[in-house]
């Protein structure tokens, strides 16, 4: 079967294969990325680190820690946890970028770490970002981060992969911002969901480096864990003009890894030239779960929100309703390149923010800074009343000066506007590009002069069926069983949180113990869980299954709670991870979990079957009912870590 250009990439980074192992989507692999990156997280994952037994880092070249999201901060707290990231950092010979410095993901890609047809990972979701470049760039959560720092791996499952496709091309005033918000709020209903995206189409020769990473960045709000452009004669050029602006700069600040001859270590002319000659692509006929169509030239400006990326609406409409604006945002690793401070002081020069309204800029790197400053776009915009803030990531994280307050509206070239994101829950926040907040600042409602019409959006969907193929036998690792059976007990919903699954309010008693978790297991899902619920039990749950925050206690509750596994029809990526993490089995199988809703209904949270179902790991089939259903092979790297109780175990075992 032909390979997609991330199965290829994945392919390129997995270490462990069996001989002849070709990598597909569902595929648990052990990868070695080019680089992990870790921002002020980086001090939540120095004491799990040096928990599993780590002293020292298996590849100093391979982590990257940058200071980005707490930079307003000067108490002596977090000035102290700054110090003391910087200190271990330089210790353990890693590559550091101090405050100031900028947006850990705008460095990963103006320093070359997120290099064409490579596959770099960061504790940060919007680590997306950098498939703008045709890299390969996908979130992992902390204990991941100190597994890379420990051994230099961890383990991924390849996710489905859906194919994007952009024909024709922008009209003129609308940006690579608009796409994404039209992305979000057109195929609204999960198309992407926990999928790895790859862009195709003509209409990628018409987008800047600037706009595709500003739509790769946003793949994460629309739900993808990845979203990869190919590698064309734009991303090239790039990357030449990238290295010859490096070679006038110098190497001042660049980390201990430039090999002492004034030659950057990752981007310099020999290797681009390498690059302009392995271009890796997509196989022809390589199979796609979905295939999304859209029209660039059918796209008008438009805004996201209140509240959700999954609201939009045209710019042209909303100005009619004058709605009063008291803050507005430039800033963040998605849209305050120099482009974008370029395309907002162009609609500001000689104009006056509107009374009223505040608006906050802030460059996505120093670097970024100083250049809109030589232009004189970043003396345009404090000229109009723009209130400066340090290369950061600030109020887009509800961090430092500018958030909103209760009643207030804002609108920002932001990627989220959660609610309570930016400040108060009893705000309202609106997504938009540059150039929709800049001439919203001035006229003091959102606005913007653009003289095309109306346009009807031009997009499709199409949903493949995976062809069918011989499923390898899979090898069963010594004490990894081979078959698990139980009884099912069937949680039907659709969306159950992480809050519904583990109760935010034991998230922080640190001294819980496992008993308790286990007796808290599903209490604000269901009060009944737990007098259902019995040891050896199979859960099987609805779609995005453990949605919601991060906390690890959701997976592991249940694992305490004698659960023998999870059975969904797809899960939250995090709470997948957390729970392979964990040691503790999540499987994915559709087709069940409709069959069962159609026997069972929705109404009833918990029903106990008292019917088995087993699970045959080593054909990868799952039986109920007297019907196969196929699963995804559990790899080796999946077992190792199963075998061991969890990641943190598994590392122990391997340093």
């Amino acid at each position: 079967m032909n390979q997609t250009l991330i199965e290829k990439i994945a392919q390129k980074y997995a270490v462990g294969l069996v001989p002849s192992q070709i990598v597909h989507s569902g595929n648990y692999i052990m990868i070695q990325p080019a680089y992990v990156m870790t921002h002020d997280n980086t001090g939540a994952v120095i004491p799990k680190f040096k928990s599993i037994g780590a002293q020292k880092l298996a590849n100093p070249r391979q982590v990257v820690h940058t200071l980005d999201h707490n930079v307003q901060d000067k108490s002596e707290k977090n000035l102290e946890k700054y110090r003391k990231i910087e200190a271990f950092s330089k210790e353990m010979g890693a590559d550091f970028y101090p405050a100031g410095r900028g947006i850990g993901h705008q460095i990963m890609c103006e320093e070359g770490y997120a290099f064409p047809g490579t596959m770099v990972v960061a504790s940060d979701s919007h680590s997306n970002m950098y498939g703008g470049l045709g890299c390969l760039g996908t979130p992992v959560v902390r204990t991941d981060a100190a597994a890379i720092w420990a051994t230099g791996k961890t383990w991924w499952k390849v996710p489905p992969i859906a194919k994007v496709e952009f024909r024709g091309a922008l009209q003129k005033g609308v940006t690579g911002k608009d796409v994404i918000i039209v992305l979000c709020g057109y195929f609204n209903n999960d198309e992407v969901l926990n999928h790895a995206i790859e862009f195709f189409g003509e209409g990628i020769k018409h987008l800047s480096i600037d706009e595709r990473l500003t739509i790769a960045n946003m793949t994460t709000e629309w739900g993808a864990l990845t979203g990869v452009f190919p590698v064309d004669k734009i991303t090239i050029q790039w990357l030449k003009e990238r290295a010859e602006y490096i070679e006038k700069r110098g190497l001042e600040g660049v980390p201990s890894d430039a090999d002492g001859n004034g030659k950057h270590p990752r981007l310099n002319k020999e290797r681009i030239t390498e690059l302009e000659k392995n271009i890796i692509h997509a196989d022809d006929n390589a199979f796609y779960a979905k295939e999304l169509t859209i029209d660039l030239s059918s796209i008008e400006p438009c805004v996201a929100g209140p509240n959700s990326v999954k609201v939009m609406n045209p710019v042209s409409e909303l100005k009619q309703a004058r709605i009063k604006i008291d803050k507005a945002y430039l800033v963040s690793c998605v849209n305050s390149r120099h482009t974008d401070i370029k395309e907002a002081a162009e609609i500001i020069r000689d104009k006056k923010i509107a009374n009223g309204v505040e608006f906050y800029i802030a460059a996505a790197s120093n670097e970024v800074q100083q250049k809109a400053e030589n232009s004189g776009y970043w003396q345009t915009l404090l000229n109009a009343g723009a209130k400066p803030l340090p290369p950061g990531c600030g109020p887009c994280i509800g961090l430092g000066a500018g958030l909103l307050k209760d009643g207030e509206v804002g609108i920002s070239a932001t990627n989220r506007n959660y609610k309570g994101r930016m400040g108060s829950r009893n705000a309202d926040a609106y997504l938009a590009s540059p150039a929709v907040v800049a001439q919203s600042a001035i006229s003091g409602y959102i606005d913007y002069k653009w003289n095309g019409e109306h346009l009807s959006i031009k997009g499709e969907v199409k949903t493949n069926e995976k062809p069918a193929v011989q499923k390898p036998t899979i090898k069963i690792l010594e004490d990894f069983p081979t078959v698990i059976e139980g009884d099912v007990l069937f949680c039907p919903q659709d969306n159950l949180n992480t809050d519904g699954i583990y109760p935010g309010k034991y998230t922080y008693i640190d001294d819980f113990t496992p008993e308790q978790q286990a007796e808290v297991a599903m209490e604000n899902y269901d009060p009944e869980f737990q007098q259902t619920a019995k040891e050896g039990d199979v859960i099987v749950g609805g779609f995005n299954f453990g949605t919601g925050s991060s906390r690890e206690q959701a997976a592991t509750a249940l694992k305490y709670k004698g659960i023998a596994c999870v059975v969904a029809g797809s899960f939250s990526e995090t709470y997948k991870r957390n729970a392979i993490n964990n040691g503790f089995l999540v499987i994915e199988c559709p087709e069940l979990i409709n069959d069962l809703k159609k026997q069972f209904g929705t109404e009833k949270l918990t029903v106990q079957t008292n019917k088995k179902i087993k699970i045959d790991f080593q054909n990868s089939i799952l039986s109920f009912n007297e019907k196969e259903y196929n699963i995804d092979p559990v790899g080796e790297a999946a077992q190792e870590i199963i075998i061991a109780g969890g990641l943190e175990e598994w590392v122990k075992s391997n340093i």
